[in-house]
Parts: structure tokens; C-alpha cells; sequence
């Protein structure tokens, strides 16, 4: 990770503090510390090994030019998750999920593509041609499929990976993602089963201290493995410059030679 997990810091973002005893799962039980006045207590030394590992994964997802789709829709989440993806320009989901969203991913391209699709008529003249009541039909619909996929709108495959706050509340997705084989990394609280996750980080999914500043370690190991892979690819461009160099360097001293030879016959 290019920022580096500090304990106190995870400790005043209260990223330990778990859910009432009473509501716990017991899978949870290898990353509970302690419990005090009935409430459970993460183990952060494993929260910060567990991030660190999850982050690394992420990061090479990122490099390898594939996409990590993430997903909040519990109030206190949204806002802060969908401000840290943007910055990634990674697809994330912090309205409803709407079902089938992975598993039935035809019929997503498809309500994405009329999305684009009214943007067009806006723009070719088609608007125009339209009656009031039409327009305000299509500006409708143009709404709801942007508050419904509008962040997904770039993810024209599958995603390589799906990244979840608070399993409990998405287990649609979570569901959706393991029926597809694919990878889940999820901030798991001691109310859920850490078990049904790939890349599970024991953490407070509720406070919005917690969950920004997991989603700040997770997105900045991101933008390290997409730096990483612009840099190889100017890498590998300035290779292929400099061969292409190379093999255009006998050519053009060929046709600087050419001229004095005839010089020499015309001196003869």
C-alpha cells in the first residue's frame, strides 16, 4: 500500500468497534479482541494485516488494466464511497441494486445502451422531432436509468473483481458475485460470516470514520497498481521508439552514402 495502515489511526476512526454480542456471528469469532459493555471488539492488528492483503490483490487487479466494481447503498456509505471511486474511475453501485445486475449482465448493457441512446437523440436532431410529451417520457426514463446505472455506464464486461461494504445489506450482490466465480472483497463487520467473502477486512461497516478511511487504503493501492501500468506502458513505447530508431539508422546512412559514390564515378 502506498499509505501505510497506522494503528491509532484505525483505532480513532473507530474501525474496532463491532456490533452487540447478541447479534454476532460466530464465524466472526478468529477477529474479536475483546468485549466490553456488550459490545464486540475487532482485532485491529488483524484488520490492518487483513486490508494490506486485500489491497495488494486489488492492486494488481488494477495494473492488469481490469475493473473492480464497487458497492454501497446503505445511507451513511454512499456519498463517501462514490466520492473516493470517482477518482479511480472505477464503476460503483450506491443506488438499489437492481437484481440480475451481474448475473443477467446482457439486460445491463442493454438499459445502458438506451441510456446512450436518448443522450443521441439530444444530440442529432432527433430531440426536436419529438412532442412535449414524449420528451418528458424520455427525460423520465433518461433519469432513472442514470440514478440506476449512470456510474456503471463504462463497464462494458464483467467486473474483474467486486468490492462490497457491509455483506448483510448487499447479499444480492454478494450472491450474484459468487454464482459468477467472481472475486469478492467486502469490509465484514462482527454481525456477518467473513466465510462467504474471498478477501474479508473485520471492520466497523457502519461508522462513515471506518468506512472511509478503509476505502481510502483500498482506492490509493488502486491508483498505485493503474500509476504502475501507465508506466510500463510509456516503458514499453519508448522501447519500441528506440528500436524503431534503431532499425531506421542503417536506412538513412545507406542513403547518405549513395550520393558520394556517384561523385567518385563522375571524378573517375
Amino acid at each position: 500500500m502506498s499509505k501505510k495502515a497506522n494503528f491509532q489511526e484505525f483505532l480513532d476512526a473507530g474501525v474496532h468497534f463491532g456490533h452487540l454480542k447478541r447479534k454476532w456471528n460466530p464465524a466472526m469469532a478468529p477477529y474479536i479482541f475483546d468485549e466490553q459493555k456488550g459490545i464486540h471488539v475487532i482485532d485491529l492488528n488483524k484488520t490492518i494485516a487483513h486490508l494490506e492483503h486485500a489491497c495488494a490483490a486489488m492492486k494488481q487487479i488494477a495494473k492488469s488494466g481490469k475493473k473492480i466494481l464497487f458497492v454501497a447503498t446503505k445511507k451513511q456509505a454512499k456519498s463517501i464511497l462514490a466520492d473516493k471511486v470517482s477518482e479511480i474511475n472505477m464503476p460503483f453501485v450506491t443506488e438499489r441494486w437492481t437484481g440480475g445486475m451481474l448475473t443477467n449482465f446482457a439486460t445491463t448493457r442493454k438499459s445502458i445502451r438506451k441510456m446512450t441512446s436518448i443522450d443521441k437523440m439530444q444530440t442529432d436532431g432527433t430531440w426536436e422531432t419529438l412532442n412535449k410529451r414524449e420528451r418528458l417520457f424520455k427525460t423520465r426514463q433518461r433519469e432513472k436509468l442514470e440514478k440506476n446505472f449512470g456510474s456503471i455506464a463504462d463497464m462494458t464486461r464483467q467486473p474483474a473483481a467486486i468490492f462490497i461494504v457491509d455483506i448483510l445489506k448487499e447479499h444480492i450482490a454478494l450472491k450474484e458475485a459468487k454464482r459468477l466465480n467472481i472475486p469478492t472483497f467486502a469490509m465484514v463487520d462482527t454481525n456477518s460470516n467473513p466465510k462467504l467473502v474471498d478477501f474479508p477486512i473485520p471492520s466497523n461497516d457502519d461508522a462513515t470514520k471506518s468506512i472511509s478511511l478503509i476505502l481510502e487504503h483500498v482506492t490509493d493501492a488502486i491508483k498505485e497498481g493503474l500509476q504502475e501500468r501507465k508506466l510500463a506502458k510509456d516503458k514499453q513505447q519508448t522501447e519500441k521508439k528506440q528500436e524503431a530508431a534503431k532499425e531506421e539508422a542503417p536506412k538513412a546512412e545507406e542513403k547518405t552514402e549513395a550520393p558520394s559514390e556517384t561523385v567518385e564515378k563522375k571524378e573517375d
